[in-house]
């Protein structure tokens, strides 16, 4: 019998591949769960019973959240990105170490066949495919739900005439967890008005008196949170999940650009990645000079973009993760962040990098490292070029009168 390996979540997308796989195309299923960090151990021993209950012939969980941060999430927060301004990237970016994960397990058990649940409307179909297509050229894709065009209620009532039994009403949001966020879609996604409701959000509101939380960095990564440092900034960024997440911090919609062409919404909640994009741009903006910022934000957002559209082997990547990562030398120092309701407001930072030193002078008061004569003369100088177009343009209007 030929072997195909899903990639399974235990949703209702995998849920009916499984069963697809093994029951209409008679093949033996390897289910394979790559865990990025949004996972307890409760969930992650449902989603195997579950898997062995749909027909999995064997059940693997891939633990990838290390190399996840490794690989991805460190140069996402060097960069600061945010998709359009809003977006931590939570799903898109974990998406190419899944496909990795599952591609190299593939070769392990020298499978015929790949399999995932992506619809034909979607980016994660493009981002497994050209992983699949760059690692296993070998191994045939399968994808039932794209190929079959299939709609989500077609899907529950394939799983009911099976047997299946599920929470179908919860299975109304598609949610995905990760350690850098958790998207959510739903019937209001699809459209271009309606919000997402409280209830489709997985963590809810549970905090109302704000906090205050001090975020230790070293060299960009996440050492610290409060008093208490980490051997591994996954556990930092997981510590302070625990504290930011109960104040629904970094709920928002992104709209975008899919890869296929069309618009795409979704909503989210990041509220670790949040804090941490926030406070660590912030140090940035006091340790590193005009230009680097500069440069960054330029790569950053192509960084970004290539990412969302699962283009991480593409090795110019490794180019500017290379440059990134430069530009984190001095980023070391504390911030302080406050956190409340749905909000988060970072209010300062220390850091012996600090670029705002006293020694040189206080903005708008007070200089001591020049005098008034050299600021005159700077200021004639930096100015001259504009000076000589107005002038010499002023006298050639006139003269064309």
């Amino acid at each position: 019998m030929k072997k195909v390996v899903l990639a399974f979540s235990g949703g209702l997308d995998t849920s009916y591949c499984a069963i697809y796989l093994a029951q209409e195309l008679g093949l033996e299923v390897y289910t394979a769960i790559v865990d990025t960090g949004g996972f307890s151990a409760e969930e992650l021993e449902d989603i195997e019973r579950r898997a062995y209950a749909m027909g999995s012939k064997k059940h693997t969980h891939l633990n990838e959240t290390e190399n996840f941060y490794n690989s991805c999430i460190r140069y996402l927060v060097f960069g600061n990105v945010l998709k359009n301004n809003v977006y931590p990237l939570s799903v898109s970016a974990e998406r190419v170490t899944q496909a990795l994960a599952i591609a190299n397990y593939a070769k392990t058990i020298g499978a015929d066949y790949v399999a995932h649940g992506s619809t034909g409307a979607g980016n994660d179909q493009v981002r497994f495919d050209m992983i699949f297509q760059a690692i296993i050229p070998e191994v045939e894709i399968i994808t039932p739900i794209r190929d079959k065009k299939l709609s989500r209620e077609e899907e529950i009532e394939y799983l009911k005439k099976n047997g299946v039994e599920m929470d179908f009403q919860k299975a109304q949001y598609s949610i995905n967890k990760g350690i850098w966020g958790t998207s959510v879609g739903g019937k209001e996604t699809l459209t271009s008005h309606l919000p997402l409701p409280e209830e489709a959000y997985p963590t809810p509101l549970s905090k109302q008196e704000p906090e205050r939380v001090t975020l230790h960095f070293k060299r960009g990564e996440l050492t610290g949170v409060n008093d208490q440092t980490f051997e591994h900034p996954v556990q930092a960024i997981q510590h302070l999940q625990e504290l930011a997440a109960p104040f629904a911090i970094g709920r928002d919609i992104h709209v975008g650009d899919t890869i296929i062409g069309i618009k795409g919404r979704v909503g989210f909640e990041a509220a670790a990645p949040m804090v941490i994009i926030k406070a660590h741009h912030t140090l940035e903006k006091h340790v590193l000079t005009k230009w680097q910022l500069y440069w960054k934000d330029q790569l950053s957002v192509w960084y970004g973009n290539w990412l969302h559209e699962g283009q991480l082997l593409d090795p110019t990547m490794r180019d500017i993760e290379a440059f990134l990562e430069s530009t984190q030398q001095n980023v070391t120092g504390k911030v302080h962040v406050l956190l409340a309701p749905y909000r988060l407001q970072v209010e300062g930072i220390e850091s012996a990098h600090d670029l705002m030193s006293n020694k040189f002078g206080t903005y708008g008061e007070m200089n001591r490292a020049w005098t008034s004569d050299d600021v005159k003369g700077f200021a004639k100088i930096f100015g001259n070029q504009t000076k000589m177009y107005h002038s010499i343009n002023s006298e050639a209007a006139w003269a064309t009168e």
